[in-house]
């Protein structure tokens, strides 16, 4: 294969994988009683996206605003997340985990992990690095293009 045909397929392959994994997660987290895309917010904002506005959350997510915000109501129903009006802008809500949402979000990752290590049990370390090495340079380019996703607001 040429370096040029690889970069011809990539950006498709890579979209197909990324659903593809993503019906993995979601099917493997409904066999083990999470029915709903709700365990998807909580684990985002738990590595590292905690406080992050509605808007932002939804993109990372990969879902509608509306789609987001009826499970931020279930999630806030139980007690698992907090959303806080912003405070330069009040027309933005800031969602943050609280310490219930904290404790779902270690058995989310502690679950998540399992499966995980099973679709990535074929590559070795190094490939595993040389992958998530490319993936962040590429991530680094589409922060900096229009449209990137929002940055969580700095600790206080």
């Amino acid at each position: 294969m040429t370096s040029s045909n690889a970069r011809e397929r990539f950006g498709i392959r890579l979209s197909t994988v990324s659903r593809r994994w993503r019906r993995a997660l979601d099917h493997h987290m409904a066999l083990v009683g999470h029915t709903d895309t709700s365990w998807a917010p909580l684990v985002h904002l738990g590595a590292g996206g905690d406080g992050l506005s509605q808007k932002a959350l939804a993109k990372r997510v990969g879902m509608e605003g509306s789609s987001l915000v009826r499970h931020l109501d279930r999630l806030e129903a139980k007690g698992q997340v907090q959303r806080v009006n912003d405070e330069q802008d009040r027309r933005t809500k800031r969602v943050f985990l609280t310490p219930a949402g904290r404790d779902a979000v270690d058995a989310l990752q502690e679950e998540l992990l399992g499966v995980e290590r099973d679709l990535l049990n074929d590559l070795s370390d190094a490939q595993l690095e040389a992958l998530l090495e490319a993936l962040d340079l590429i991530d680094r380019r589409l922060q900096k293009e229009p449209g990137a996703l929002e940055e969580p607001p700095a600790p206080a």
